[in-house]
Formats: structure tokens, sequence, C-alpha cells
């Protein structure tokens, strides 16, 4: 006679924890998960309204006209960038990755533009710095969250 073989059956009910991170594309359990499009799609909201800000100040602040024509322009230029991506989410679709990169370049200018040309006062020249700093690290986020989607398989255009 053999010796019966134990029940090595495991009733209880898997309780791992899947929940995913919000900016990674992998779930605790190590398995691939979507992205989360709202959060994406505030983070470009956010770039955008400091793009905003970044108009606003010249305005706020003692500047020089060359001041105000740098922060208005290039905040302009970024608001509508990063609300372009803003509005592409919020039609269920991803970021473009090359726009944020250019509103990332323009934020970086944003941040280095003070030592380049006379803001006219160091409250000036600290927001300045602030909001691009602000702005290239949430176009940062964004386009690298963005690059990193799961995305559906696009049906073929016909012949």
């Amino acid at each position: 006679m053999s010796d019966p073989q134990p029940d090595t059956t495991d009733t209880r009910s898997d309780t791992t924890d899947t929940r995913s991170d919000p900016t990674s594309n992998r779930d605790r359990t190590g398995t691939r998960d979507t992205l989360n499009p709202r959060v994406m799609q505030w983070v470009s909201g956010l770039a955008a309204l400091v793009g905003l800000w970044l108009v606003a100040s010249p305005f706020l602040f003692e500047s020089t006209d060359t001041a105000v024509w740098n922060d208005t322009l290039v905040g302009t230029a970024i608001f509508a960038l990063a609300g372009y991506n803003f509005v592409r989410m919020s039609r269920d679709r991803l970021a473009a990755v090359g726009v944020a990169a250019l509103v990332i370049l323009l934020g970086l200018w944003a941040a280095v533009s003070p030592y380049v040309i006379d803001m006219g006062s160091d409250t000036l020249l600290l927001s300045t710095v602030a909001s691009g700093l602000i702005i290239a690290a949430l176009s940062t986020f964004n386009a690298y969250l963005n690059n990193k989607a799961d995305v559906a398989e696009q049906p073929r255009a016909r012949s």
C-alpha cells in the first residue's frame, strides 16, 4: 500500500494588492497596467497654468520690456502647447510626446533666460526660473509616461 498524498491545494483566496501606482505602468505584482489618464491630463493642465503665471508675472513685478516680451511669448506658447495636450487627453487620446518635448525646451529656456536677459527685478527672476523648472519637470514627467503608455493597435488604413 502506498501512503496517501497530503492535500496541497490552497483554498485561500489570493489577497495580493493589485492597486497600481498612478505614475507607473506596472502594478505591484509586476504585471503591465495601463496608466491613469486623468493624472497625465492634469499634469498637462498644471503645466498650462504655470505657463499662464509666466505670462502674468512680468505685469505683477517690476520688469524690463525685454522680460515682458520674453515671458509673455514663452508663457503663451507653453499655455497653448500644454493646453493642447490637456485637450487631447480629455478626448481619451494620449498626449503628443513631441509637443510635450517642445514644452520641456520652452520651460528650460524660461529657467535660463533670466541669466541671458535683464529681468528688471530679483522677484521676477526667481519667478521665471521657478516657473521654467516646474514646467520642464511636469512636461518631462508627462512625456515619459505617455511614451511608455500601452497603446491599442491602430487599424490600418485601406489601400
